[in-house]
């Protein structure tokens, strides 16, 4: 038996990538998975099909960054597999983003990262928690960033994003404690999903640095999210809300 066996789950962000490996990874635990993401998801969803026998899989087109679609994210969830349990709210805007000093970010892309990356948490947890109220519970959470207590200069419109997300973990944690749904954040360190690695500006120098400031000598796989996941998807985390567990190798001491 898995540890999620009659669970549901919605993975945002799930057609590539760490959101693909959250998908894989709650499947492999017996939960009914909904891949949602903007792109088409069904390369996933086949994957997920082939390696567990009678998983139940949906792939899901989802705008994150439109209520409607989330609502029917959640709606088509629901009709496809009776409830929905736990919100992993992954869509983001990382790889593909512009680096540079803040004067020089341009306004456009920093609207568009705020949509994806705040906005987008905020209209899965309004159109998720009417639904796992009526579960008894739930799980909702969140992706920041260990970038939130570092600070590194480049990037300030992601760290930002990435802190409201903080934010808004303790926020919603207090407004529904009370239903029994638990909101918690993962903080993932420099991990090397296709989005990373496809980026021009992502050099030897820059894994090294990366690497040099971890107590564990080693570039962060996507698989080493797999367990903070899972904690915070099971009954192991039912009395722990509002909090963050940074997971980069002990870069942060937090």
């Amino acid at each position: 038996m898995g540890r999620l066996d009659g669970k549901v789950a919605i993975v945002t962000g799930a057609a590539q990538g760490i959101g693909a490996t959250y998908a894989k990874a709650l499947a492999a635990e017996g939960a009914a998975v909904t891949v949602a993401d903007i792109d088409d998801g069904a390369g996933v969803v086949a994957e997920i099909e082939a390696a567990y026998q009678g998983a139940k899989v949906l792939n899901q087109i989802t705008d994150v960054t439109d209520e409607a679609s989330c609502f029917e994210m959640v709606a088509k969830t629901e009709e496809a597999f009776g409830g929905l349990d736990i919100m992993v709210a992954n869509a983001a805007m990382f790889g593909k983003i512009t680096r540079g000093p803040f004067e020089e970010l341009l306004v456009e892309e920093w609207d568009a990262l705020m949509a994806v990356n705040v906005k987008g948490p905020f209209l899965c947890a309004r159109a998720s928690a009417p639904a796992m109220r009526k579960r008894g519970g739930g799980k909702f959470i969140n992706i920041a960033s260990g970038t939130v207590f570092k600070g590194p200069p480049t990037m300030l419109h992601y760290v930002t994003s990435k802190g409201a997300i903080l934010a808004m973990t303790r926020s919603l944690s207090r407004e529904l404690g009370g239903d029994n749904i638990c909101v918690n954040t993962i903080a993932p360190g420099l991990t090397m999903s296709e989005n990373v690695l496809d980026r021009a500006d992502f050099n030897e120098a820059e894994r090294q640095f990366q690497i040099a400031s971890r107590a564990i000598k080693r570039e962060q796989q996507p698989d080493d999210l797999i367990g903070a996941l899972l904690f915070l998807s099971t009954a192991d985390s039912d009395f722990m809300s509002g909090q963050c567990l940074v997971v980069d190798g002990g870069s942060v001491n937090h």
